[in-house]
C-alpha cells in the first residue's frame, strides 16, 4: 500500500473514493463536507437523506463509515465517517483511529483500488493536526498489516494547507 501526502483540494482527486469528515446527520456541513456536498450535486444529499430514512435513522455513529456514490465528483464513491469531535468532549483516540480504519474497511468491500482522506477531526473538531496524522498513519499501517488482502494500493492524505502537508509529512518522517 503506498501513502502519499497530497496538498490540494480533495474534491478534484481522481481516486475510486475520497472520504468526507461528515457530521452524524450526514446532511452536509462546513469544511470538507461542505465542499464535497458542493462538488457531489443534490445527488449526494439526496443518498445521504435515503441513508437516514432506511438504514441510519440516528445518524452515522462516530467512528463508523457508510459509503455513497461519488455523483458529480471524479470519485466513484464517497465514504462518509464521522471524527470525534474534541470541542464535545469526545477525546478517545480509537475513536479517531476508527474512522481511518473503518473508512478502509468499506473501501475495501467496495473494490476500492484509491483513496483519499482528509485530516478527519483536524478542523472545527478541534484535535491536534500532528495527533490526527499520527492516528491517521497508524491506523492505515494497522489495517494494511490486518487486511494485506483488501486490494487498495494507494491512500493519499489530501490536505487543504501548506503548514498540515508539513505536519503530515513531519510525522511520516518520524
Amino acid at each position: 500500500m503506498r501513502i502519499e501526502i497530497v496538498q490540494g483540494d480533495i474534491t478534484a482527486r481522481d481516486v475510486d473514493a475520497i472520504v468526507n469528515a461528515a457530521n452524524s446527520s450526514l446532511l452536509g456541513g462546513g469544511g470538507v463536507d461542505g465542499a464535497i456536498h458542493r462538488a457531489a450535486g443534490p445527488e449526494l444529499l439526496a443518498a445521504c437523506r435515503e441513508l437516514r430514512n432506511t438504514t441510519l435513522p440516528g445518524g452515522l455513529p462516530v467512528g463508523h463509515a457508510v459509503a455513497t456514490p461519488g455523483f458529480r465528483l471524479p470519485a466513484r464513491w464517497v465514504i462518509h465517517t464521522v471524527g470525534p469531535n474534541r470541542q464535545a468532549g469526545e477525546t478517545d483516540p480509537a475513536l479517531l483511529a476508527s474512522c481511518f480504519s473503518e473508512s478502509l474497511r468499506v473501501a475495501a468491500a467496495l473494490g476500492v483500488r484509491s483513496i483519499a482522506f482528509p485530516a478527519v477531526s483536524a478542523g472545527v473538531y478541534g484535535w491536534d493536526a500532528r495527533q490526527v496524522a499520527e492516528t491517521a498513519f497508524y491506523a492505515v499501517g494497522g489495517f494494511a498489516a490486518d487486511v494485506p488482502e483488501s486490494g487498495i494500493e494507494l491512500v493519499e492524505f489530501v490536505l487543504f494547507s501548506p503548514e498540515m502537508v508539513e505536519t503530515f509529512r513531519r510525522v511520516r518522517e518520524g
